[in-house]
């Protein structure tokens, strides 16, 4: 099936801001100017839209990691370029060289363009009851748990409450970037505890490169354990536990469930795994998708390689299962896997495999291919249909943990 209309207009202005920007960077390094201004008239910058969104900045692009690189088509807003003004004679002084962006400012950047994001083409979560929690993770950052419960926070206390489902939930952003505070991640959180009555249990994980693996994973597990000897006290029913995730997310869930199946193995009856990326060495990245949308592969390549360099200590560790979930030797004793994946996403294949793999193993899984949509389609639930149907398949599988 074609690409969504919706994303091949955004892949129509991401395509153009890959060659603007790989153009700027040779002329900067080589000392072009005339390089850099040939870049504009090539791949000149759109006009700012009806939703006020304009070209896709790095930060934009890395918050979805491997596949949304390919896709995302918007700069967050303060990287619009400033109309020109009219100013006194320059000066001669010499002018200070500019600072190379830093993580913390790509990170900035990249909440502020998901807030335009959810304003523009999301939808907004209700106003759920929330509880914060600090858990002390050994050897590691201690982590911040958000649970979203399905009542509203505006409902009367009652201390009398059924005890509902949980899912252990962890947020994409290629292991560098992204959090629970992210507009559309927290929108996301709500919807889903909303909709499917379950508390979703959000892990705050630390973030590479400040935290290389496992910090993640190793904090995930903490979580795990701290929900499962704390639900009652949680309102959570501790025999109706699910972990999911999302991209990286879904990556750190997967290890998690891994880690968990050979040590504590707290019982868990899903594990809920959306575009996942399991296998870091590359191996099984789907190169078909990036030449459809006609982006040359070198920038799924250099992709691919930025996030792993910056997440693993070594070159070495994506051969460690608890980084690619994918290489375990034995995918037996795993949870249900419910695995979703698009048509225009580079890991698609990445996803089949697992559940290929847990089904090898004598386990339970279901893939499902949505044709025509890109790696971060659950963001776009105010744009774009197929984004609903992704919505109300998760809400479907999150409610069979209230199921016999």
């Amino acid at each position: 099936m074609p690409l969504d209309p919706f994303f091949a207009d955004r892949l129509r202005t991401h395509r153009a801001y890959l060659v603007r920007s790989t153009l700027q960077g040779f002329a900067k390094r080589r000392g072009w100017p005339w390089l850099s201004r040939l870049a504009l008239r090539i791949a000149p910058p759109p006009a700012a839209s009806s939703a006020g969104t304009v070209a896709p900045s790095g930060a934009a692009a890395e918050k979805g990691g491997v596949g949304a690189a390919v896709t995302q088509g918007s700069t967050p807003a303060a990287a619009k370029p400033a109309a020109a003004k009219k100013s006194a004679p320059k000066k001669t002084t010499r002018k200070k060289p500019k600072k190379k962006p830093t993580r913390a400012s790509h990170r900035k950047a990249a909440i502020a363009w998901d807030a335009t994001e959810l304003d523009a083409v999301g939808q907004a979560g209700p106003d759920v009851r929330i509880e914060e929690h600090t858990v002390s993770v050994p050897g590691r950052p201690d982590v911040r748990v958000r649970i979203y419960y399905p009542d509203l926070g505006s409902a009367p206390n009652d201390d009398d409450r059924a005890a509902v489902p949980a899912t252990l939930a962890f947020y994409g952003g290629g292991f560098r970037i992204g959090g629970i505070d992210y507009p559309t991640t927290d929108a996301g959180f709500r919807l889903r505890a909303f909709d499917a009555g379950v508390a979703v249990v959000a892990v705050d994980y630390a973030l590479a490169p400040e935290h290389k693996f496992p910090a993640a994973v190793e904090q995930g597990g903490a979580a795990l354990g701290w929900l499962a000897d704390n639900a009652s006290r949680l309102g959570i029913d501790g025999k109706r536990l699910a972990i999911s995730g999302i991209s990286a997310g879904g990556n750190i869930a997967a290890s998690v469930a891994l880690a968990n199946r050979d040590g504590r193995n707290v019982p868990l009856r899903l594990q809920l795994l959306e575009v996942p990326v399991v296998d870091l060495t590359g191996r099984h990245i789907d190169f078909a998708p990036v030449r459809a949308m006609g982006v040359p592969t070198i920038f799924a390549i250099r992709e691919m390689r930025s996030v792993a360099r910056t997440y693993l200590p070594n070159p070495s560790d994506a051969r460690n299962p608890l980084a690619s979930p994918l290489l375990a030797p034995s995918h037996a004793g795993l949870p249900p896997a419910h695995i979703l994946t698009a048509e225009f996403d580079a890991l698609r294949g990445e996803g089949a495999a697992y559940g290929a793999k847990i089904r090898a193993d004598g386990g339970d899984a279901t893939v499902v291919r949505y044709l025509g949509m890109t790696h971060d389609t659950p963001i776009f639930l105010g744009a774009v249909p197929a984004a609903r149907r992704w919505h109300r398949d998760v809400v479907t599988a999150l409610r069979t943990l209230h199921d016999d």
